[in-house]
């Protein structure tokens, strides 16, 4: 009675080795990544941010925006609001871009339609939650710098104009 503990391990042993031999090997997609876990980004550093084009208001762009994530290209959530005097909301615009459709935030007065344009873009995953109504909501919101580099050769050169007022003297 006693070999046949042994005997059955040594079948169990045997039986997971013939189906580790028929195993095939095979590298994960995205695709496959994303479908295993789809709370997973499709790639380090992906995002989403609220997506719409001309929508009536922000609940109506927030409530049909498409949960997906923002190409590898783009880094920031862009939000374009326009709107009456009285406040109300004619259109509102949301999407993922890069850097340069960032630049130029603010608000814009349209005095001949009586409308005010304002734009916004932030940083971050489903950031573009808000919509930009004023100067002070219509900003550029980074997490990280944007010139980190740049601010390191400033320095040097702030560096060596002293040196050279030190020197000169």
């Amino acid at each position: 009675m006693e070999s046949w503990p042994t005997l059955a391990w040594v079948l169990l042993l045997s039986l997971v080795a013939d189906c580790l031999k028929r195993i095939e090997g095979r590298d994960f997609t995205v695709k496959d990544i994303v479908y295993l876990h789809p709370s997973t980004t499709p790639y380090p550093g992906g995002f989403k941010c609220f997506t719409c084009e001309q929508a009536v208001d922000n609940y109506e762009c927030n409530q049909w925006a498409p949960d997906i994530y923002c190409p590898r290209a783009t880094r920031y959530c862009y939000t374009q609001h326009t709107l009456e005097a009285n406040g109300k909301s004619v259109s509102v615009t949301k999407r993922c871009v890069p850097l340069e459709d960032c630049l130029a935030t603010g608000c814009i007065d349209l005095q001949h339609k009586g409308l005010r344009v304002c734009t916004s873009c932030c940083e971050g995953n489903i950031c573009n939650l808000p919509l930009p109504r004023n100067a002070s909501d219509a900003i550029f919101a980074t997490t990280t710098p944007l010139n980190h580099t740049q601010k390191h050769l400033q320095s040097a050169s702030v560096m060596m104009l002293i040196l050279l007022l030190l020197f000169a003297t």
